[in-house]
């Protein structure tokens, strides 16, 4: 391997990781507001019990994806100088939106909620929780525009004596429309997973059962069962919002990055209407050959374009194409020069796993509501199994989404502007790029056993005994020195 290959892995690893997290962390945000609101109109003990349980299991998974976050801007200057200097005059507006705006209003925020509940009113402790969720929301923004950008570069100047593009227009860059479509798609992806995240772990807590087999509980079904609704329908809904974003995402692709819809598909020669979209193909390892597939007549024309009767350009005109406008570069490890295909097989089968496995846990969602519905509580062993495979299904549809959002824009580090291989840093050798590629994943396996540790341990536990929580007052001065109270 050379440096640019283990420049990739690295970042390849430590960005799926990441994002196990991100989800989930935007989804429980909303989930716990929900659950908390709930509890503050109705009064009813189980939300606020709820509230807690779930409450804490966020904010040990934000945590985790705050510490394996900052890794990834780490990542730009250590294995990605060259990169840095190319796109840091666009990256920097949105990052620091990111990092002033976004981070410090999540952070302070969740602060108060913790520290709030026997000091600030009822209705603005729980605003405070919504207020999280917003900044996770504002934070998905200004890290999706940067990612955009590196989809379809806009509101910016080459500036030749520099080397660098220079931003020219903010506004074009939030606006973006590969942003317009990533944003909601993603968000919506949050909620399935939070959602189904929230099943799991209450159908879980409702069917455990001790060493002797008895049901554990039992006396608390009822409020597990409220929770296992609620996640089921919310990730229904978002499910359904995940396709409907997901369809109009293929169709701005298909028009910013025909090669990526081409290599989706392993499309070699050009459709001109009507273009098959495989389920399954079986065929040569450059996927360039077919041996057997199983197609739906004129469903890539749609996904491409709304129409069965469009056009979708296939990777051979595309490459001649790409070839006649940016030279023979590029030359990688991985890519012959010349060659601006992505890997077919990667390509073709992250798109797939990231739409059966999003399905899969939509429909699943709908089939949990279908079985609990007239306070009916399937005690089967495939019903739990079902629950607690939810958000797996889930979590495993977003990572093979980022994969092929990645890998489909290969060999471009930049759309257009910039190849993997001119973006790395020219001074990280191969034997320093595999010690922070070794390091990077040892510390994240570690993180990896912490955070499952925490995770169960506080599932386990189940939700907390009801105490109503003490009432709120904003002390004087003359309470300077009550300490501040934890509340998980």
């Amino acid at each position: 391997m050379d440096v640019v290959d283990l420049a990739r892995w690295q970042f390849g690893i430590t960005t799926v990781y990441h994002f196990v997290f991100v989800p989930l962390s935007i989804g429980l945000t909303a989930l716990v507001a929900v659950l908390q609101t709930r509890w503050l109109r109705t009064r009813h003990p189980d939300y606020l019990r709820l509230t807690r349980l779930f409450g804490t299991l966020m904010l040990i998974n934000f945590a985790i994806g705050v510490v394996t976050g900052i890794v990834q801007e780490f990542q730009f200057g250590m294995n990605w100088s060259d990169y840095s200097r190319f796109v840091g005059d666009v990256f920097g507006a949105p990052l620091a939106m990111e990092g002033l705006v976004a981070f410090f209003l999540e952070s302070t925020f969740l602060g108060l909620w913790i520290f709030g509940w026997d000091r600030l009113p009822r209705g603005l402790h729980l605003a405070t929780i919504w207020i999280v969720h917003l900044g996770t929301l504002a934070s998905s923004w200004f890290i999706l525009a940067a990612n955009s950008w590196m989809q379809h570069p806009v509101g910016y100047r080459f500036n030749p004596d520099t080397g660098r593009a220079e931003l020219t227009d903010i506004a074009a860059v939030m606006t973006n429309k590969v942003q317009l479509v990533t944003f909601p798609h993603v968000i919506a992806a949050s909620y399935l997973t939070a959602a189904a995240f929230l099943v799991a772990v209450a159908g879980w807590l409702a069917w455990r059962r001790d060493a002797d087999g008895r049901p554990v509980g039992e006396a608390d079904r009822g409020m597990y069962r409220r929770a296992i609704r609620l996640g089921a329908g919310v990730a229904l809904v978002a499910g359904l919002a995940v396709a409907v974003t997901g369809d109009l995402q293929g169709k701005v692709m298909t028009e910013v990055q025909p090669m990526k819809m081409a290599a989706a598909e392993g499309l070699y020669d050009s459709a001109d209407s009507c273009a098959p979209f495989s389920i399954l193909t079986l065929g040569t390892p450059d996927g360039r050959s077919e041996k057997f597939s199983v197609t739906v007549p004129c469903l890539l024309s749609y996904l491409g374009t709304g129409s069965t009767d469009g056009a979708i350009a296939g990777i051979d005109d595309l490459r001649a194409q790409y070839r006649a406008t940016y030279g023979s570069d590029p030359g990688t490890a991985y890519y012959r020069a010349g060659d601006y295909a992505p890997t077919i097989p990667v390509t073709y089968w992250s798109f797939r796993l990231m739409i059966g496995l999003g399905m899969a846990a939509s429909a699943g969602a709908g089939l949990v509501l279908l079985l609990t519905r007239r306070d009916r509580m399937p005690t089967s062993r495939w019903f739990g199994r079902l629950l607690v495979g939810l958000p797996l299904l889930a979590v495993a549809g977003n990572s093979f989404g980022w994969i092929f959002t990645e890998m489909g824009r290969q060999p471009w580090a930049v759309f257009g502007l910039m190849t993997v291989d001119h973006a790395v840093s020219p001074g990280v050798s191969v034997t320093e790029a595999a010690l922070g590629l070794a390091a990077l994943t040892l510390v994240y396996a570690v993180l990896a056993v912490i955070e499952v540790r925490l995770l169960l341990h506080t599932i386990r536990t189940g939700a907390p005994a009801y105490v109503e929580p003490p009432a709120p007052t904003l002390r004087g001065p003359q309470d300077d020195d009550v300490p501040l109270t934890f509340a998980y």
